[in-house]
């Protein structure tokens, strides 16, 4: 049977305007006048710059003309959005062992993912539009759940790569001390052996893991030589195991190594990154330059924690601050890749990690230096340099500012007053 030609008609009558309503609305353009312009590329400032921002993304740097929603920052210094490679949302702070086996003892993971989900937007209000979470202190896989409801739009905050359980062997990790017969949590999972190792690289990423992360030291003293020695936790054909099931599996593996042994091993094994490094020899400087080992120092937190930490019987946190300030200028003349790193959660995070950078100075760093360890060296380790790290067209719209010249005055930084994640202004003067 034909249809009649009036019926036809009719039925594009009624489907044409459904389908023009159905068309994607072409997304709306921001833009953004910076008084200054570090784009994370150059140490050069540039002055009176115009970004447009088409949806998430930076459409073009130094706009001609803004004939759309406009965003005043000219007395402003605009910055790429910071990024911390080394936090842990689920921690409060832990000063001392009866801090952290509070947390883990009286805190279910369900409270403390609720708390993680306030730190989380802290960081992104601090400046912090992406952060590496090294690990969940015994709250088990709950980063991957917060970094989905951040990804979903449920709850604001940084861009996340996790590093869920992470790694240690048996006796090494807290909780510890209490008497055998009574069960208590751990705070990381407990490997032994190159075949466990593996197959909890396996679970770890099967669960959401990003990054694999390993404690490959413990018991730290300084030696007469004024070298700090440990305690190595894996041997190194465990953690040879663990790095080659990662890295075969296509993940990096990020290496809690403070002294002596545990930062050999971690070069040895060719891990990724090492994190802290408060010792390291001269010889694994060298090799982690040629290897491309990235050192993610953390030592404001050093400081934080060190006063507390002697109070309850343990002063070699005293001496590892002259140890570590020596070993990261050895570093810099290495030429070893350097990323900003803070360890928050590890201090309370009402304290701005962006006090990191001033310490980063004055062991040695230009601001522009300290900067680039945070925005352009942190995205390459993260591997996102693609996305981040740089205010370039193509690229992620994560954009802060700061009143004044950071350049001058680098704890301008704890003091951002705009934050863009993904063309969505979360804070602004």
């Amino acid at each position: 049977m034909t249809t009649p030609r009036w019926a036809t008609i009719l039925l594009f009558m009624v489907i044409l305007p459904g389908l023009a309503s159905a068309q994607p609305t072409p997304p709306s353009t921001t833009y953004l006048k910076c008084g200054w312009l570090l784009n994370g590329k150059s140490d050069q400032p540039r002055k009176d710059v115009t970004i447009a921002i088409e949806g998430e993304k930076i459409r073009e740097v130094g706009a001609a003309s803004a004939s759309g929603q406009t965003i005043d920052l000219s007395r402003e210094t605009c910055l790429p959005g910071l990024i911390d490679t080394h936090t842990h949302i689920l921690l409060q702070g832990d000063i001392t062992a009866a801090d952290y086996d509070e947390q883990l003892l009286k805190q279910s993971p369900e409270y403390r993912t609720i708390l993680a989900t306030v730190n989380a937007r802290r960081a992104l209000e601090y400046g912090f539009t992406t952060i590496r979470d090294l690990e969940t202190e015994g709250a088990g896989y709950a980063d991957v759940d917060v970094k989905k409801a951040i990804q979903n739009g449920v709850i604001p905050g940084p861009r996340m790569q996790v590093a869920t359980r992470a790694m240690d062997v048996t006796g090494a990790y807290p909780l510890q001390g209490y008497a055998p017969g009574v069960p208590v949590p751990h705070g990381v999972q407990v490997v032994d052996g190159v075949e466990d190792g593996r197959k909890a690289v396996r679970e770890q990423i099967s669960h959401g893991a990003d990054w694999i992360k390993v404690y490959s030291d413990r018991s730290y003293f300084v030696r007469p030589d004024g070298v700090l020695d440990d305690i190595p936790t894996f041997t190194l054909d465990e953690l040879k195991a663990i790095v080659d099931e990662a890295h075969r599996e296509h993940h990096k593996v990020a290496s809690h190594a403070m002294a002596l042994h545990g930062v050999h091993n971690s070069v040895e094994a060719g891990v990724d990154s090492v994190e802290h490094g408060n010792y390291i020899t001269d010889d694994d400087l060298k090799a982690m330059a040629n290897q491309g080992i990235f050192y993610v120092p953390t030592i404001f937190v050093g400081e934080y924690v060190a006063q507390g930490r002697a109070a309850t019987g343990a002063p070699v946190w005293l001496k590892m601050l002259q140890i570590h300030e020596d070993t990261f200028r050895r570093a810099m003349k290495a030429g070893v890749k350097i990323a900003f790193g803070t360890d928050a959660g590890g201090f309370d995070w009402k304290v701005d990690p962006a006090k990191e950078f001033a310490y980063m100075v004055k062991w040695g760093m230009t601001p522009a230096q300290a900067i680039r360890s945070a925005t352009e060296s942190a995205s390459v380790l993260l591997g996102m340099q693609d996305k981040i790290g740089t205010i370039e067209a193509g690229k992620f719209a994560d954009i802060v500012a700061v009143t004044g010249d950071p350049l001058k005055d680098v704890t301008l930084l704890e003091h951002v007053d705009f934050v863009m994640k993904g063309g969505t202004v979360y804070k602004k003067p």
